[in-house]
């Protein structure tokens, strides 16, 4: 059910975004929007207390929110508590920044090394995904973890290409353990 929350509010927004002409904007306040709010648990108990009605919690939402936003993202806000979906907001902004990436055919890759890869190395990796997927950017998070010993792991979505040293040492004592003298 969730997952449907977010993608039917997630796809309204695109949808709207799209239409109004105001897709980079949006991206722009919901990134901060979604910063904002985690940041800020004390709105979420706000707005899940059973005592406060909709009217008061919608208040809140347009003095936090008015003005520093567009009123397009504001009376998205305003639907979302009126519908009582601000459980899913984050999983609506997700869906939403998802599908900005899809539509402006941006891939997202993490990629683990061993050490610290310098900013040479870093574009080069980025060159060659561009060069091997069908994206014409990437937003890529690098990440470090001494116990691959060497070599990269990269992951995009569901994919995963490891080529690090710890996988083909774990490989080779699996064709060790499997070879016959």
């Amino acid at each position: 059910m969730a997952k449907l929350v977010s993608k039917t509010y997630g796809e309204a927004l695109f949808e709207l975004a799209l239409e109004d002409g105001t897709l980079d904007t949006i991206i722009e306040e919901v990134t901060v929007t979604k910063q904002a709010i985690a940041e800020n648990g004390d709105l979420l108990k706000l707005l899940n207390h059973p005592k406060i009605d909709k009217e008061e919690k919608v208040s809140v939402i347009e003095n936090i929110f008015k003005g520093r936003v567009s009123d397009t993202l504001v009376g998205f806000l305003v639907i979302i508590v009126q519908k009582d979906r601000y459980n899913e907001l984050s999983a609506i902004f997700e869906y939403f920044l998802a599908k900005v990436r899809e539509y402006k055919n941006i891939g997202v890759a993490s990629v683990t090394s061993a050490v610290i890869l310098t900013e040479e190395q870093k574009e080069q990796v980025k060159q060659r995904l561009l060069q091997t997927t069908k994206y014409s950017q990437f937003e890529v998070t690098y990440l470090v973890d001494k116990s691959i010993i060497g070599g990269l792991v990269i992951r995009i979505g569901d994919r995963v290409v490891d080529s690090s040293i710890r996988t083909k040492l774990q490989m080779l004592a699996k064709d060790l353990r499997n070879a016959t003298v």
